[in-house]
């Protein structure tokens, strides 16, 4: 579901890849990091007992903070695609 492409240089470059309802499970980044969306679709984001849901186009990136515990689910039913680039030092 994962693929680590780079972790040196102070970042770490993962592939996801998601089958129709596919999570990340529940995690927590230690870092700052960058979301790169590679297809279409709408992924469900759950935080905080609060669940919400994202409309992603390709190469419309976002970013978001390092300490928030959350899970991923792939909401298409189709694949879905991103890269998540974690910024490790400054």
């Amino acid at each position: 579901m994962f693929t680590k492409q780079i972790n040196e240089l102070g970042v770490i470059v993962t592939r996801w890849d998601f089958p129709p309802g596919g999570e990340t499970g529940w995690h927590l980044h230690a870092h700052d990091y960058v979301v790169v969306p590679l297809s279409k679709g709408t992924l469900a984001l759950e935080a905080n007992d609060t669940k919400s849901y994202a409309a992603l186009l390709p190469g419309e990136s976002y970013v978001r903070e390092a300490g928030v515990e959350h899970n991923v689910i792939n909401d298409n039913d189709f694949p879905f695609s991103f890269v998540e680039i974690e910024v490790t030092s400054n």
